[in-house]
């Protein structure tokens, strides 16, 4: 039995494929290649295929006798789903839709999905409960809160088995092998103060400096990639322990180091780890920024047994600037 990662040539997709290895894991990889690159699959066998491509799709299930799919594969720039929501509802939520079709053709019925903090909007409270209210501000947080309600009614039609993780600031990268961050283009802080590093861009805007935070600037919760990774593959076993007592699911999990940091908290620790200036601009705050973001994963350590063992801001900015430094243009040669 194996493992279908799609999207698995996408930043964290392709992370959690060499974590699955590493565990022994059997692992098939589909991706069209929209934001993924190639060269980050490593050691698996890829297909180029788009998830809505329903033949296609039954035929890798079958040829490689999965038994359990983790989705990536999406579309994932809050900015441009507002500018264009249609099109995240056509290659999110559609798509996904597609892929369970060709799930239940296969008689795949096991499913851990990439959902996202984007769910919860404006929080409540901090640290974030998955027991908060799920009001998204932006179509990218309303497609994956949708794909998670569509697990809920599959699971009591068809005896669905998900568990959807909402992740907060995925960062880093590899500790061993040459895979990394590379998004065209490049929304995520860390690899955006990394570039400022290498000289590719000449400075950091920082979106506001009167929060009311511990220094102004916007709190947010970096989680290793890896991290992700580990707990990926520990809700594919827990998915596997519920089928073999007889029990489905449709469970969601937040994941975070439970900490925040601030924009001019990890500006400073990535002056500190690359020994560079890092040029840094205050400009206005931009609409819907929440002050601070951060998550409780409480229920993710209990359940799943999941530990974070990179929590340290350095040495997430650390694995990530060898990345950048060793990988100045990404994927592109």
């Amino acid at each position: 039995m194996s493992i279908l990662v799609t999207g698995g040539a996408g930043y964290i997709g392709s992370h959690t494929v060499a974590e699955l290895l590493a565990h022994g894991e059997e692992v098939v990889v589909v991706d069209n290649l929209g934001t993924g690159h190639a060269a980050s699959v490593l050691g698996a066998p890829f297909y180029e295929a788009d998830i809505r491509d329903h033949d296609r799709i039954v035929h890798i299930l079958r040829e490689h006798a999965v038994d359990t799919v983790v989705h990536f594969a999406a579309n994932s720039l809050v900015g441009e789903s507002v500018k264009n929501p249609l099109k995240y509802y056509e290659n999110n939520v559609a798509a996904t839709a597609r892929l369970l079709g060709a799930m239940l053709d296969a008689n795949v019925k096991r499913i851990v999905f990439s959902s996202t903090a984007a769910v919860y909007g404006e929080p409540e409270r901090t640290p974030i409960r998955e027991d908060d209210a799920t009001v998204p501000t932006n179509p990218y947080g309303e497609t994956k809160l949708a794909i998670e309600r569509m697990f809920h009614w599959c699971r009591e039609a068809y005896g669905l088995s998900s568990i959807s993780l909402r992740y907060f600031n995925a960062a880093g990268a590899h500790p061993t092998l040459p895979i990394g961050e590379h998004h065209n283009p490049e929304t995520h802080l860390i690899p955006i103060i990394l570039q400022a590093a290498l000289g590719q861009r000449p400075e950091v805007s920082i979106f506001g400096d009167d929060y009311p935070t511990v220094d102004g600037t916007c709190v947010r919760d970096y989680i290793h990639v890896m991290d992700l990774a580990s707990a990926h593959r520990l809700a594919v076993e827990r998915l596997r322990r519920l089928e073999k007592s007889g029990e489905t699911a449709a469970e969601a999990f937040n994941l975070g180091n439970g900490e925040g940091f601030s924009v001019k908290q990890v500006i400073d620790v990535a002056r500190e780890v690359t020994g560079c200036a890092i040029p840094a601009v205050v400009g206005p705050r931009r609409a819907g920024d929440p002050a601070v973001l951060v998550a409780s994963s409480d229920k993710a350590r209990e359940v799943l047994g999941w530990r974070p063992e990179r929590a340290d801001l350095r040495e997430i900015v650390d694995s990530a600037w060898r990345w950048h430094r060793s990988h100045p243009h990404g994927y592109e040669r």
